[in-house]
Formats: structure tokens, sequence, C-alpha cells
């Protein structure tokens, strides 16, 4: 039985619902608040930091010779999944209110992932080296291409409660928050590299830490706020429904344009694992720096959601396509 949950389940992601309910639940005055404000503004520039120390420069320049593959990731996540977005978001805020339709968008915008793509086409059989360059030139080109993005679609003539926070000031704080320690930990990287790719604890406990106290930061704050009272049961459930519809959309395309693109089997596996896919470890620290705290909170819902389902989704995908012959 253990066995059979630990294939469906991701403890991680229970860890995070644990976490999301005690920022609804436990009550956070506002002193409080700014402590875990700033320990979560220094595990984000932490987080960004190993970023640059753990990815390898040579695996991106390697990975690059196949333009088809790495073209066809880079279209999925940044112009067809995020024109999918902005139609979804339109259809669906009569549905969910804007600031849940505003947390679709948002995750439309956000890089690959890592670490999950690259397990799933290998489980998959498919091309590895080609979803490692994908998925890291993906997260390197995110931390320019999201915040830019975000501040291009998504910030309101009217300055809105969904807007990021600060307009250009945003982006500065997001090239000094997170793009600064990246470049950092690059420059530092042939040095400390090795050393931190060899200690998969390390870089773990970072990354799932920050997103931790990144989330209960955000829920908190918006329970403080009254935001939650918007978020309804039925917004969940209609979250689900819109999840399901939109990663059912992308795996049909990537798979089907791999296909038009004349690539393998092996690279459409690559492309479908790595195009389909939204990145939580990215998505919930970024957010904490683009948009107000409260705000933050409530976007963050719809990434969760999208995250969790990718994860089952793809994870019997990659078995069937594991016995292909």
């Amino acid at each position: 039985m253990r066995a059979v949950l630990s294939r469906w389940v991701d403890p991680f992601v229970v860890t995070l619902l644990v976490v999301l309910v005690l920022g609804l639940v436990l009550p956070v005055g506002p002193g409080a608040q700014r402590v875990v404000d700033a320990v979560a503004d220094v595990a984000v520039t932490v987080l960004f930091l190993v970023y640059g120390m753990r990815l390898s420069t040579r695996e991106v320049w390697a990975g690059l010779r196949n333009w088809r593959l790495q073209g066809g990731i880079l279209a999925a996540t940044y112009v067809v999944f995020p024109v999918l977005g902005i139609v979804t978001a339109w259809a669906v805020e009569p549905l969910v209110g804007a600031p849940l339709a505003a947390g679709v968008l948002y995750l439309s915008l956000l890089p690959s992932t890592v670490q999950s793509s690259v397990a799933f086409t290998s489980v998959a059989r498919g091309n590895v080296a080609g979803a490692i360059c994908g998925a890291t030139v993906s997260n390197v080109a995110g931390m320019v291409v999201t915040p830019l993005l975000v501040l291009w679609l998504m910030t309101g003539a009217d300055g809105g409660a969904d807007a990021p926070s600060g307009g250009l000031g945003g982006l500065r704080t997001v090239l000094l928050q997170l793009l600064l320690p990246f470049v950092v930990g690059q420059l530092v990287q042939p040095w400390v590299g090795d050393w931190i790719r060899a200690r998969r604890w390390l870089t773990l406990g970072v990354d799932r830490g920050t997103i931790l106290v990144v989330v209960f930061g955000a829920v908190a704050a918006a329970t403080s706020a009254g935001v939650w009272s918007s978020v309804s049961g039925w917004s969940v459930v209609a979250l689900l429904v819109v999840s399901a519809l939109v990663l059912a959309v992308m795996l049909a395309l990537t798979w089907w344009g791999g296909a038009a693109l004349r690539l393998s089997t092996e690279d459409r596996v690559a492309l479908l694992m790595c195009g389909s896919k939204k990145s939580l470890a990215t998505g919930l620290p970024m957010a904490a720096v683009l948009f107000p705290v409260a705000v933050a909170g409530v976007v963050a819902v719809p990434v969760i959601v999208f995250h969790q389902l990718q994860l089952v989704v793809c994870a019997v995908l990659a078995r069937r396509l594991a016995l292909r012959d």
C-alpha cells in the first residue's frame, strides 16, 4: 500500500498542502509577518544563487546543437503556453474571479520544470540530454523572460490589485534578487559546481525549504488581508478542471507538434515532458518578488494545483511511453 501511494502522491506536495493549511488557520501578527517576509527574501536570493552554482554551462551548450528540439521547447513554454493562458484566464474569470484568473495567466508564463521533466523523459525512454538542456535553458531564460511577460501582460493601466508590484521597480527587484544571485552563482560554478551537484540533499533542501517559507508567508499574509474569502471550494474544483484541460491541450500540442517538426520519437518525448510543464520551484519564489505579498498567495493556488496534476498525469504517460516498441 505504501509503495502504491509513493507512486501517486508526492510527499513534498503533501507537506506543501499542510503548510497552506497552517497559513490559513494560524494567526500571524504584523511583526511576525515582517520576520517571515524577511526570511523569505533571503531564502529566495539563496535559492537562485544555488541555481547558478548547480547548473553546468557545458551541459547547456552541448544540448543547443539540437535546435529544433530546443526551439520547440522554448516556443511551447514562452509562446504557445502564454497564448493559451491569456485565452483561458479570460474565459475562466467569471467562474473563479480575477485574482485566480490572474494566477492561471501567471502559471502560463513560467519556465518549465527541470527535475521532473528530465526524470519523466528518462522513464519514457526519451532524449534525456535534450531534456536536460531544454529544461535548463527554459529556466535560465525564465529569469528574464517570465518577469518581462508578467510586467507586460499582467500590469493593468489602473494598477489593479493583481498587477505586479512596482512596475519597473518590480523588474529591478527581480534583477537584484533573482538574476544577480544566479549570475554570481554561474561565475563561481567552475569551482563549486561539482561540490554542489554531488550534494543533492543540499540543493533539494534549499529548493523545497524556500518554497515552504514563501508559501507560508504568502498564504498567511493573504489570510490576514481577508483575500481567501474570495476562494471557495467551487473555485478549487473549477481550477482542477481548468488545469486538466490546459494540460491536455499542451500535451497534445507538444506531442503532435514534435511530429510536425519531424523530431525523432525520443525528441518528441523530451518536447512532451518539457513543453507541457511549469515550474513550482521557480514560480512560487518569483511570485513573492513580482506581486504584493497578499496577492502572491492567491496567485500561487493555480500553480500548486497544476503542478500536482502534471506530476500524476505525466507519471502515467511516462510509464505508457516506456512500453513502446
